[in-house]
C-alpha cells in the first residue's frame, strides 16, 4: 500500500499569476497515481501542522515567528522568486508535519512507502532564509525530527535544482547523508559542486552529481548503481527520504535536462531499492512545472513503487555526463580509502 498525503490548505499558499509554483501544480500531481491505474493500491492520509518544537530542530523560534507574522500581515515578495501569502504560513506547516504523519503512518504498518504532495516546496529553504520558492524545509524538518530518535537518514534529491538548503543544514552532521543529482553551471542556485563533501565533523556524508545540460536517463541510473549505492552501503541508512522534484524532464520550461517520465520510473525503483526495508520511504514533492509532464513522471515514479506497469515515455540515453560520474566514482574511492586508513 502506497500512502499519499495531500490538502486542500496547500492552494491557499497562493504565488501570484504567472508564477511557475502555482497551485495547479498539485491537481496535476494528483492525477498521477488515477492516470497510472493505482487507485486500489493508493490510501490517503491526512497530513498534521508540525509543531513548534519540531520545526525548531531546522528553523530557529526567532525564524518562524518572523515568517508567522509576515504571512498573517498578508505576505508578499520576500525575493525575486519566492513569495507568500496568508495561507502560507498554515500551509507551510502542514508540508513539514505531512512528512511527519508519513513516517508515524509508517511506523504503524500502515503502507510500504509515502508520496506527500506539498507545497510550498522545501529543499531551497535555508535554516534562516526562504528561497528558490521554499519557506520551510519540509524534507530537512522530517530528517532532523527522524535522527533526533537515533535513526541514520539518506536524503535523495532527485530535483534539477541543488537543494542548497538541505546540504546546508545537514553539512556537518553525519547522522544524514544528503544525495544530490542537478543540472550545474550556470543554474540555479549555483551550488551543488562535485568537490562539496560536507564539513569536518562529517566528511563523506555529503555526495552531489552535478550534470551539465543535456543529461539523460542513463547517466542517472549510471551515477545511482557506481556511485550512490556503495555510498549508501557504506552509510546504511534506516530510513530513505527523496526530494523529488520532476523539473529534469525534457519538458520542464524552467530546466535543460532530457529525462523522461520512464527515467522517473526507473530512478525510483533504484532509490526504493536504498530503504532498508518496507515503510522506510517517504517521497516528498519538489520542483516540476510542466503539468503534463508532472502527472506522466509522478504516475511512472509510484507505478515503479508499486511494481505496476505504466509507463507512458521511454527511458532517455546518449547525453552528456559521463565524466562527472567518472570524478565522483574516483572522489568517492578516495573519501572510503581516507576513512579507512
Amino acid at each position: 500500500m502506497l500512502l499519499v498525503a495531500t490538502d486542500p490548505a496547500f492552494a491557499l499558499h497562493d504565488t501570484g499569476p504567472g508564477h511557475p509554483e502555482r497551485a495547479r501544480r498539485l491537481e496535476a500531481v494528483v492525477l498521477g497515481p488515477e492516470v497510472a491505474g493505482l487507485a486500489d493500491a493508493v490510501r490517503l492520509i491526512e497530513p498534521r501542522e508540525a509543531t513548534p518544537a519540531e520545526l525548531s530542530l531546522v528553523h530557529p523560534l526567532d525564524y518562524l515567528a518572523a515568517l508567522e507574522r509576515f504571512c498573517t500581515a498578508g505576505g508578499g515578495d520576500i525575493d525575486g522568486d519566492t513569495r507568500a501569502s496568508a495561507g502560507s504560513w498554515r500551509a507551510g506547516k502542514l508540508a513539514a508535519g505531512a512528512g511527519l504523519a508519513a513516517v508515524e503512518a509508517l511506523r504503524r504498518g500502515e503502507g510500504a512507502a509515502a508520496f506527500l504532495a506539498v507545497r510550498p516546496p522545501g529543499h531551497h529553504a535555508l535554516a534562516t532564509r526562504p528561497m528558490g520558492f521554499c519557506l520551510i524545509n519540509n524534507i530537512a524538518v522530517v530528517a532532523a525530527n527522524l535522527a533526533a530518535s537515533g535513526e541514520r537518514v539518506l536524503i535523495l534529491d532527485w530535483d534539477a535544482h541543488h537543494g542548497n538548503g538541505t546540504e546546508a543544514i545537514f553539512w556537518d552532521d553525519p547522522r544524514v547523508l544528503y544525495v544530490s543529482l542537478h543540472q550545474y553551471g550556470s543554474f540555479y542556485p549555483g551550488t551543488g559542486a562535485l568537490d562539496d563533501v560536507g564539513g569536518p565533523g562529517a566528511r563523506g556524508t555529503t555526495l552531489n552529481l552535478p550534470f551539465p545540460a543535456g543529461a539523460t536517463g542513463d547517466v542517472y541510473l549510471r551515477a545511482l548503481d557506481e556511485v550512490v549505492a556503495p555510498a549508501v552501503e557504506v552509510f546504511a541508512p534506516t530510513w530513505v527520504l527523496v526530494s523529488a522534484g520532476y523539473d529534469a524532464h525534457r519538458a520542464d520550461p524552467l530546466t535543460d535536462l532530457r529525462l523522461s517520465a520512464g527515467d522517473f520510473a526507473d530512478i525510483a525503483r533504484r532509490v526504493a531499492a536504498f530503504a532498508p526495508g518496507p515503510g522506510r520511504l517517504v517521497l516528498f514533492l519538489e520542483g516540476g512545472y510542466d503539468l503534463d509532464a508532472l502527472t506522466t513522471s509522478v504516475g511512472a515514479s509510484l507505478a515503479a513503487l508499486l511494481d505496476a506497469p505504466y509507463r507512458p515515455e521511454d527511458a532517455t540515453s546518449g547525453g552528456p555526463g559521463g565524466q562527472v560520474v567518472e570524478a565522483a566514482r574516483r572522489q568517492q574511492e578516495q573519501l572510503r580509502d581516507t576513512t579507512s586508513a
